[in-house]
């Protein structure tokens, strides 16, 4: 690295770059924007080796500062609060330097000192935050049903580890791109840094389409519920259509950031309806109703397999691993909770604590599910308990958990959206600007009866979380970690001596470019750059197969059970 006497202390104030990827004596000011393509790699790179040898860093140092950020929130499920935070910055980063203010109006230690004083997550907090942003443990029985109980637990733990591992590719890289600088505040910052502009649209616009699809999943586990709770006397497209105009109307409140304490009481809920469930079922016969309407499983014996049940294709098996997926899709926040972290090398206690918890509550509540309902156990399993009054019960309590679930989801659906899609690639302005407030007002129904489209045109959770566990889920945990990783670390490991970022002059100094200089990046490592690679490959393939099981098995579903598009009949039965 050139200049390595810089890491020592902070660069001056007018700091320039060049104007391309080879050794240049003509530098170029920033613009003082976090997203700014003069900025390069080793840049980035550089002013992270500092922020991580900052004192406030080291082990054992006590913080002094108020909790702040995500710190303040417990996230409902799939870590909304964090979303939302992260969507608000990235419209700040986007609007705010464009009326000139830049960081140079503050001395850097000042800057430096008020970056830091907003992060101050534990590993403690992380393994709270991730665990709550993760588990979701309503669908392991379905699960466990369709693959027999030794595929199944062998494909959660496989899946498990696989998932820390991309965690720990996101931290790796987390700790080389993030400083007080260029702050990392999600994960389309770390394409951004490492892929360019296009990876991080490509990202947003993953996150936004997962995002639309678990509000529709919202509205098909609401339609059913309330189906239930009504003994089928109501239309459930209607039912469904009630809680699309809800979810319109309550997502008009454009700011959650004092409703944190609605998505703790959320988590609290979910862990009653879990416990409720695993009492009754011990107690009371499978909902049969409801697995012959959604399993296609009429009356009879109880059945369970250590192998894979003979009466479910491969397709079926594929569609249960996809839950798999879907229950440890979570790593699309982990940059957020790295983010408000005081020491991000921590990270990874945090990550491996909770992702144990997380397995092992999946495999008791799928093995006790399984074992006790075997074919007849349907996704969300809750809905699965056949005493009307147990089953009215839970579904009461389910009904304000996914509200809340609804008005978290949506708003911050459509912020994630607007902030990150409409605004960085259409130019729309600000939702702080009367223009962006009024067309706010306008996106929210739209969105809405879009999220409505898709429950009433796919009212079937499994392969519907199927779907949107292959198309998005499984890329932000599997697929998009090891491929950004290769971009990182062929950049990384391209520096030769004498090269790197000269705080100096401001300038990068590289000696050659083009295709020589990446393949001598990925020649360094050699062994773990080649199963990267094979980890992305097998994660697109896996990609792919889930997509085309989800598909055959919304096919097979129309054909042979009671799901059916915009239909008044409910896919879990009255």
């Amino acid at each position: 690295m050139a200049d390595n006497e810089g890491l020592h202390a902070y660069d001056r104030q007018d700091r320039k770059t060049t104007t391309n990827g080879v050794e240049s004596g003509v530098p170029r000011k920033s613009t003082g924007k976090l997203l700014d393509h003069n900025v390069t790699f080793e840049e980035y790179y550089y002013y992270a080796r500092l922020s991580r040898a900052h004192p406030s860093e080291a082990p054992n140092v006590p913080s002094t500062a108020a909790p702040s950020g995500i710190s303040k929130y417990i996230p409902f499920r799939k870590g909304m609060m964090a979303v939302e935070n992260s969507a608000i910055r990235d419209e700040k980063d986007l609007n705010g330097f464009r009326g000139g203010e830049t960081w140079h109006e503050v001395s850097q230690e000042e800057y430096v000192q008020a970056s830091r004083a907003l992060r101050t997550a534990t590993w403690g907090a992380v393994f709270y935050l991730v665990t709550t942003d993760i588990l979701g443990p309503f669908s392991t029985g379905w699960a466990f049903s369709q693959m027999g109980y030794g595929p199944a637990a062998v494909l959660y733990f496989v899946f498990g580890c696989f998932a820390a591992y991309g965690g720990f590719l996101l931290w790796r890289m987390f700790l080389q791109l993030d400083s007080d600088r260029y702050p990392l505040r999600s994960f389309g910052d770390i394409a951004y840094r490492v892929a360019g502009k296009v990876a991080r649209q490509t990202m947003n616009v993953f996150q936004s389409v997962q995002l639309l699809f678990n509000v529709g999943i919202i509205i098909i586990q609401n339609g059913q519920g309330l189906s239930q709770i009504s003994n089928g006397s109501v239309c459930f497209i209607v039912l469904c259509f009630v809680w699309a105009i809800a979810g319109a109307i309550i997502g008009q409140i454009r700011t959650l950031q004092r409703l944190g304490w609605l998505a703790h009481f959320a988590i609290w809920i979910n862990v009653l309806i879990l416990i409720i469930t695993t009492a009754v079922i011990f107690h009371s016969d499978p909902n049969y109703d409801a697995a012959l309407a959604n399993n296609n499983a009429p009356q009879g014996p109880k059945v369970t397999t250590a192998g894979p049940p003979a009466g479910v294709a491969f397709e079926g098996q594929v569609v249960g691993l996809m839950q798999a997926v879907y229950s440890y899709g979570g790593a699309m926040l982990f940059v957020e909770f790295m983010a408000e972290m005081r020491r991000p090398y921590d990270f990874w206690k945090g990550m491996v604590a909770a992702q144990t918890f997380i397995f092992a509550c999946y495999m008791i509540f799928g093995f006790l599910t399984y074992s006790q309902q075997g074919q007849f156990t349907i996704n969300p399993n809750y809905q699965g308990v056949s005493p009307y009054t147990w089953q009215t019960a839970v579904n009461s309590l389910a009904l304000v958990s996914t509200l809340i679930a609804a008005l978290l989801y949506g708003n911050i659906g459509i912020k994630v959206l607007y902030s990150n899609v409409l605004m960085d690639i259409f130019g729309l302005p600000s939702l702080a600007q009367k223009s962006g407030k009024l067309l706010w007002v306008a996106i929210v129904p739209i969105y809405w009866g879009l999220a409505f489209v898709v429950a009433a045109a796919i009212p079937s959770i499994s392969n519907l979380s199927g779907l949107i566990a292959a198309v998005c889920i499984l890329q932000f945990s599997y697929t998009f970690p090891p491929f950004l990783m290769l971009f990182h670390n062929a950049q990384r490991d391209a520096i030769r001596e004498g090269e790197g970022f000269e705080a100096s002059t401001g300038r990068t100094i590289r000696h050659d470019a083009g295709m020589t200089r990446w393949m001598r990046g990925l020649r360094k490592n050699v062994a773990l750059n080649a199963f990267n690679l094979f980890f992305f490959l097998g994660s697109l393939a896996t990609a792919v197969l889930g997509i085309y099981s989800a598909v055959v098995g919304l096919i097979d579903a129309y054909a042979k059970t009671a799901v059916s598009g915009f239909s008044c009949t409910n896919p879990v039965g009255a």
